[in-house]
């Protein structure tokens, strides 16, 4: 899918583009998502050097992901994307230039979206491509911000969950889950931060574009607001391994209460198994099998051994 985003009396049109269509003039903003073949051969004839593909895309060295060439700025970067409860890094390719910037991406994000409402509702001024680039990033960096306040209040609301003494073990099962999805919530959140400080600085470092004074300052509170938000992702790296430690704690002292009734119980019982096989040879010459009150006698030490063993323990706060 093909979409023009044309300035025209200071007012964005926006036009979804057929392959038999050029591109107009007044196009301040092209979005390409999803691009079949055909589009990709469309939008070669507006590229003097190679569009990325898919595989440039999902590279990961900086010579990769920031350069310059004939096309003007290159910048692949990742941004967050929601599917249900899911949260996914999408890389979107900005091929910048002096009036026009061109975006790419295998599939829809939402801050993508959040951007055009921004643009139909006129809540900035448009003057030029770096306004639409500004605008994107600091929309990721805001989303980036209130996704770790996500994690944040998740963490607690398990922390709550985990600790109470009246917690079953099915419930600290569920914990481990959740402390797993937060995990790799908050290592993907920490990723796009980082990748996304590496795009705005080397927009910042890159002296061949003009740019106003008002965008290299959003840059570099955006910039600030990142710096500010990278220890807030080791603090929950922090907590999501205080957490899965507790709840694990938790899991095993259940399971050695387990183990060690276990064990109780067959001491207890070992002194009655004792004078019960002893009593279970049957050889001719045991006196003790021709005494009338031989049997109760028996039945009476085993009983007497196993609570003997049993207040011994309980006497010495083993149990």
């Amino acid at each position: 899918m093909i979409t023009a985003y044309q300035l025209q009396d200071n007012r964005i049109e926006i036009n979804q583009l057929g392959l038999n269509d050029s591109l107009p003039g007044d196009t301040v903003w092209l979005d390409v998502v999803e691009p079949s073949d055909e589009e990709r051969k469309w939008l070669d004839s507006y590229y003097v050097e190679e569009v990325p593909d898919s595989e440039d895309l999902n590279e990961i060295e900086a010579t990769s992901r920031f350069y310059q060439d004939k096309d003007g700025l290159h910048i692949t970067s990742f941004f967050p994307h929601r599917s249900g409860k899911e949260v996914r890094n999408t890389s979107v390719s900005f091929n910048l230039r002096p009036h026009l910037l061109v975006t790419l991406r295998d599939e829809e994000v939402g801050l993508f979206r959040l951007v055009r409402n921004y643009l139909k509702r006129q809540h900035f001024e448009l003057d030029s491509p770096m306004v639409i680039l500004t605008a994107l990033f600091t929309s990721k960096v805001d989303y980036l911000a209130d996704l770790l306040e996500e994690v944040y209040e998740s963490l607690e609301g398990i922390s709550e969950m985990t600790l109470r003494e009246d917690t079953n073990d099915e419930t600290r099962d569920q914990a481990l889950k959740d402390i797993a999805l937060q995990e790799d919530l908050n290592g993907k959140i920490r990723l796009s931060l980082l990748d996304s400080q590496r795009s705005l600085r080397y927009l910042v470092r890159n002296r061949r574009i003009r740019m106003a004074d008002h965008h290299q300052q959003e840059i570099m509170e955006m910039l600030r607001d990142i710096d500010s938000l990278l220890p807030h992702t080791a603090f929950l790296f922090d907590k999501i391994n205080f957490l899965q430690e507790a709840v694990m704690g938790f899991i095993n002292l259940e399971q050695n209460k387990i183990i060690k009734i276990f064990s109780v119980m067959a001491t207890v019982f070992m002194p009655p198994t004792l004078i019960a096989s002893s009593y279970g040879m049957n050889f001719h010459l045991m006196p003790e099998l021709r005494w009338e009150y031989g049997y109760p006698l028996a039945i009476g030490l085993m009983v007497v051994s196993g609570l003997g063993t049993y207040f011994t323990f309980k006497v010495k706060g083993w149990l």
